[in-house]
């Protein structure tokens, strides 16, 4: 992109903030971001745990392509029967196991967010949703709803009505759950509040009180999903077993695609009075699936997922600053607290600087994000951090 290139930017494509720092993208390739002057840019946020298995994998690539070269779209969702859409279904139940025999496409996380909802509220009959403080699903209507942040909200309201929040990792807030309750939605690990895991003990007990309360419990894993913290899902790792697994962001290799699955039996439901009880066009796109499925098949090499751990300790041992608070997170999904948001946009714009692509948390301002590809090597684990810690010496203040 050239200067004119920029200045189209700026008037024609709708911005989300004053402050976009407009990189100018010529390629991507593994962990690295290429700009148009020649630059490398390290990718240490994947785009937002996106890009899992780094910016275009051969594997997804080839998938693409060959897919491309038989069809693209035909009919929307749930029509015809496409072998991309058909291979990816079985594989995603395959990665999740039981209970999980059924899984509806869509197209991003938000989407996701929004069929879930519906699904909650037309197999049990109720009308009221419980999500998190400081949770974030997204900025469709129904996924603003549930956001724990009112500061997101109150321009946009009215929302839905019978939604409310409660105290991640809260004991005392899961009385709040009763009977009129149709879903619980929470985070394994909170994204946007900062990198904020779960306590497996509470958990357990919110599994336990939506089991007897007839409530289904809703897990977002759509930035944890796809291999992000070491597991193929994040609540893998508690042994605490949802009704619905919500995924999108790192399922495609870059593409758009989501998806939300759970039981045939709670499944079905969307299927009957009234029919097309949820419906999408673009949902399970073939090109989409089959880059879905070459994910999938990458992210199931035990090596990969075994190397999340081992690059995520190596990222707390070398991050060692008089001015990290504390790194906090699971996997490859972290947070390393500064003192202010002051101090993380200066060291973030200082990273940018030196070639290293960093961000901060909607919901932990006072946070850079650590989410690089799961790909990424120890050398450059190694480098992303030298320069981050020069960051660090750079903007320290005398």
């Amino acid at each position: 992109m050239n200067i004119s290139g920029r200045s189209l930017f700026l008037r024609h494509v709708a911005q989300t903030s004053p402050f976009p720092p407009m990189l100018e993208v010529a390629s991507a390739e593994g962990c690295y971001i290429t700009d148009i002057y020649g630059k490398k840019y390290l990718d240490f946020i994947s785009g937002i745990s996106v890009s899992n298995v780094g910016h275009r994998h051969p594997a997804v690539v080839s998938a693409i392509r060959e897919q491309t070269e038989k069809y693209m779209h035909v009919m929307v969702y749930g029509e015809f029967i496409q072998a991309p859409q058909v291979q990816l279904a079985e594989a995603v139940c395959s990665m999740l196991g039981n209970p999980f025999e059924s899984v509806y496409f869509v197209n991003s996380g938000a989407e996701a967010v929004e069929g879930a909802l519906k699904l909650a509220k037309r197999f049990t009959g109720r009308a009221e949703l419980i999500s998190c403080e400081n949770a974030y699903h997204g900025s469709t209507h129904g996924a603003l709803s549930i956001m724990g942040s009112e500061a997101f909200k109150t321009a946009y309201r009215p929302l839905l009505p019978g939604t409310s929040r409660i105290r991640f990792n809260n004991f005392d807030d899961l009385n709040l759950i009763s009977e009129h309750v149709a879903a619980v939605i929470v985070e394994p690990v909170q994204g946007e509040a900062g990198a904020v895991e779960a306590k497996a003990e509470w958990l357990e007990s919110l599994r336990s009180v939506c089991s007897h309360k007839g409530v289904l419990l809703i897990f977002d894993e759509i930035q944890t999903g796809f291999g992000r913290t070491g597991t193929a899902f994040a609540w893998q790792q508690y042994g605490v077993v949802p009704d619905v697994v919500l995924m999108a962001k790192g399922m495609g290799g870059g593409l758009p695609i989501g998806a939300f699955a759970a039981s045939r039996d709670v499944m079905q439901c969307l299927s009957h009075d009234p029919l097309l009880g949820h419906i999408t066009t673009f949902g399970g796109n073939a090109v989409c699936a089959a880059a879905a499925l070459a994910v999938a098949r990458e992210i199931s090499k035990p090596e990969l997922l075994n190397s999340v751990e081992q690059r995520s300790k190596l990222i707390r041992e070398l991050l060692k600053h008089p001015d990290i608070i504390e790194i906090r997170g699971k996997g490859l999904l972290l947070a390393m607290k500064l003192e202010s948001n002051q101090r993380v946009l200066s060291v973030m714009n200082k990273c940018y600087e030196l070639g290293l692509i960093t961000d901060w948390f909607l919901f932990a301002d006072d946070c850079i994000r650590i989410a690089p590809p799961i790909i990424i090597s120890e050398e450059e684990t190694r480098e992303a951090c030298a320069i981050v810690l020069k960051a660090l010496e750079q903007t320290a203040t005398k």
